[in-house]
């Protein structure tokens, strides 16, 4: 977003100051005098996202050591079944009496687990790949990409699904699959990214001044590809969680983890009573990937120089 600096430059002088600014790194301007040139705007789409995640996660961590009651797998209701919000129950209680707001936290915790947990193993699975598929012989190339081209034309939650049914119903089966399922995109980004990379003046010279293939990856490949693979990383944390929420949803993923998906399965039921049971999983869900998404836009805004503008 490009924002003009303003204010008219007078007659004769204006053609004297233009030739100037082309040489000047910066502008002074304005009652602080800060450099102008050098001002970049700040993403809307960055520090909403950053926001809306940022709570999530703060929300997710203190509910690791303290929630209002325990609710964890066994423990008996503290009050009456389905009661509405009140002074003791905040977001109210389930069928077995349980505080749904403390519930809600510890979903938060999942929720935040499963993202971060799915990014690390797509990441370290995708971008291998992708590196060794740009920089290996053709033949290999050719066959790493139509294995990657497989598996992203195969349905993420329906592998999720074969993998969770192969392993069995928990967490970790949901974070694996997921994973698994998410690293075929990041190996196809990486490899179209640090393909072009490769094909660069600069690590061609590198090569030639014995550069070895490690650091020719560490210095060049890698430091290029890395804005493009961070919003992708975010977008699959968005993916993850709606993944591990559809699978608890349908009843494939931990029977004792406080997903927010299995909070909205077991809601429905009772929908007409205790409405919030239903409405308070579904907005966090929508609410987390919503801000991830943002948070990846406002991070493309600012690594994207043809969407990035400076004041």
């Amino acid at each position: 977003m490009s924002i003009n600096l303003g204010g008219e430059i007078p007659g004769a002088a204006a053609g004297r100051i233009e030739v100037e600014e082309s040489f000047a790194p910066h502008v002074s301007g304005g009652a602080g005098g800060a450099p102008r040139a050098r001002r970049r705007s700040v993403s809307p789409s960055f520090v909403a996202g950053l926001v809306m995640v940022g709570l999530v996660a703060l929300v997710g961590v203190v509910a690791i050591f303290w929630t209002p009651y325990d609710v964890g797998a066994g423990a008996a209701g503290t009050g009456g079944r389905l009661e509405g919000p009140s002074a003791q129950f905040w977001a109210g209680t389930d069928r077995l009496g349980r505080d749904l707001l403390s519930q809600l936290m510890g979903g938060a915790t999942v929720a935040m687990t499963v993202a971060i947990a799915s990014v690390v193993i797509a990441g370290v699975l995708g971008i291998t790949i992708g590196v060794v598929a740009a920089a290996t012989t053709r033949w290999a190339d050719v066959a790493l990409l139509n294995v990657i081209d497989l598996m992203i034309a195969f349905p993420t939650l329906l592998l999720a699904m074969l993998i969770v049914t192969v392993r069995g119903a928990s967490l970790t089966s949901a974070i694996v699959a997921i994973g698994i399922s998410g690293a075929a995109v990041i190996a196809r980004v990486t490899r179209v990214n640090a393909a072009r990379v490769l094909r660069e003046d600069y690590v061609t010279a590198a090569t030639a001044s014995g550069t070895g293939w490690w650091g020719t990856i560490l210095r060049h490949v890698l430091p290029n590809v890395a804005p493009t693979l961070l919003v992708q990383l975010m977008l699959l944390a968005g993916g993850a969680i709606l993944a591990e929420a559809s699978l608890s949803y349908l009843g494939l993923g931990s029977p004792s983890a406080l997903s927010w998906g299995r909070l909205l399965s077991a809601a429905q039921k009772s929908v007409a009573v205790q409405p919030l049971g239903a409405i308070l999983p579904g907005l966090l869900i929508a609410w987390t990937v919503l801000g991830l998404n943002l948070l990846g836009d406002g991070i493309r805004e600012r690594t994207d120089p043809s969407l990035r503008g400076d004041r």
